[in-house]
């Protein structure tokens, strides 16, 4: 039983220090905004 929660144990905080890498890159960093411009082939607007 003591490696049973020995192995929760180090599931946790394996989970616990993703959750945590993926918080902080959700707060502190910010993308930076551009613009996207795609073109479309005259063929997308004929209709069939």
């Amino acid at each position: 039983m003591p490696s049973l929660i020995r192995l929760i144990a180090a599931i946790a905080v394996i989970a616990a220090i993703g959750y945590g890498t993926v918080y902080s890159l959700a707060t502190y960093f910010q993308p930076k905004p551009r613009e996207i411009s795609v073109t479309v082939s005259p063929d997308k607007f004929i209709k069939q």
